[in-house]
């Protein structure tokens, strides 16, 4: 069967069997025209079209429908070779780590940060080993390894993990549900880890049921329960939220389901001190990065003022310091205020009201005239600087009072009152 190949501004005819597979005709064609293909830092390859679809090499002329006249267009294409890769074994799949050779002079760590964003999971649950099965350490460099150019590392998890990760990556809440250990502490963190999974993928089935779990967004993901020894070296990115992971991605709508649940995860910070606002804008998270700018300029109304939100998330901040320690699972309707570590009542005491004032007094900033009744604040900074006596009362948060630095009360919302005193 005779065809027309057309490469570069030359076209010849070549008599081909209609049998003949793509590769061979690419082999026939190097051997013709002469083609030399770099294979440096850029891999060139041959691409034959036909009828303006590219042809597989495993495909044969009659697979395709080309018949005897028909034209074939040859090309030379070039594609980046990969620095290294890594090979997933969760999904069965290579990653590719693109850059300049420089990457080979960088750390562990960082290499294990890189391959958490291409993979989507936390770096606490992976490790990555050489070709030769030599384990990778955080604290070291690349270089102590011998590494190449082109070398594939190798991703694995703990035995009995790799169909929990998949599942999480694949979104699908039967599965996980399935695969949750019996143990309280290890599936405490199992769902912490499915709900950054969630989060960097976008699964918002998965992230609302493990929300309604009990599984909170601005919780860092941590280490396994059984490395808990090792914690203080632990890996940077094991103090990332899973609203840090959504605010990466741009997934707005897993980041307006966490806010949504806590308001207090606007505030969250990231081991490098970041807001999920912050976190949005270094990515160009576009979509994100417009609303939680809008969220963190708009006014919370109250039943009878209205907050800056800045404002109130630091008066709820505190309300929430006070929760914490409000109840002790010891008594059942009332529990002494558990004062904060090394500190008298007296000085926990103090300190919560330091805290109070110093967000009443921001709040007052605000206030054209605090000393005027018409000022939105000016119940909560009279009651907080004249009578030395706070009361914040706030949806979905406790009821606390301060008396004269000396005692508090806190109340939940579920009816359990603390009292601490000198």
């Amino acid at each position: 069967m005779r065809v027309l190949i057309c490469f570069g501004s030359s076209c010849e005819t070549f008599d081909i069997p209609p049998n003949q597979t793509v590769g061979a005709i690419k082999q026939m064609i190097k051997d013709n025209f002469l083609v030399q293909l770099s294979d440096d830092k850029q891999h060139q390859y041959l691409e034959l079209s036909y009828g303006g679809a590219a042809l597989r090499e495993n495909w044969t002329l009659c697979d395709v429908g080309i018949t005897r006249g028909s034209a074939i267009r040859c090309l030379i294409k070039s594609e980046r070779r990969p620095v290294m890769r890594v090979f997933n074994a969760v999904t069965g799949k290579t990653l590719p780590i693109m850059g300049s050779e420089a990457l080979l002079h960088m750390s562990v760590a960082r290499l294990k940060s890189v391959v958490s964003m291409q993979s989507g999971l936390p770096v606490c649950t992976f490790r990555l080993s050489t070709p030769e099965g030599v384990q990778l350490y955080d604290c070291n460099q690349l270089q102590d390894y011998a590494i190449v150019v082109g070398t594939t590392f190798r991703l694995d998890t703990w035995d009995g993990w790799v169909e929990f990760l998949l599942s999480c990556l694949l979104g699908h809440r039967l599965t996980v549900q399935i695969h949750l250990s019996e143990k309280k502490p290890v599936m405490r963190f199992q769902l912490q880890v499915a709900l950054y999974i969630a989060a960097s993928s976008g699964h918002l089935d998965l992230a609302g049921w493990l929300l309604e779990r009990g599984v909170h967004a601005d919780k860092p993901v941590g280490v396994h329960p059984y490395r808990q020894w090792c914690q203080q070296t632990a890996h940077r990115d094991t103090g990332k939220c899973p609203i840090h992971i959504a605010a990466e991605r741009n997934h707005l709508l897993i980041l307006k389901l966490f806010i949504t649940k806590n308001l207090l995860s606007l505030a969250c910070r990231d081991p490098g001190g970041r807001d999920p606002l912050k976190v949005a804008i270094q990515h160009g998270s576009r979509d994100c990065v417009q609303y939680l700018a809008n969220k963190l300029c708009s006014v919370v109304s109250l039943s009878n003022m209205s907050l800056p939100m800045r404002i109130y998330l630091q008066i709820k901040r505190w309300v929430s310091l006070g929760q914490k320690g409000a109840a002790s699972n010891q008594c059942q309707y009332s529990a002494a205020f558990k004062a904060r570590s090394s500190t008298t009542p007296r000085e926990n005491a103090t300190y919560y009201l330091t805290v109070a004032r110093k967000a009443l007094v921001e709040a007052a900033e605000h206030c054209p005239d605090p000393d005027q009744e018409a000022c939105p604040y000016h119940g909560l900074i009279q009651m907080c600087s004249s009578s030395n006596k706070l009361l914040v009362d706030l949806p979905s948060a406790a009821s606390i009072t301060v008396d004269n630095e000396e005692s508090f009360r806190v109340t939940t919302e579920e009816g359990i009152s603390g009292l601490a005193c000198c």
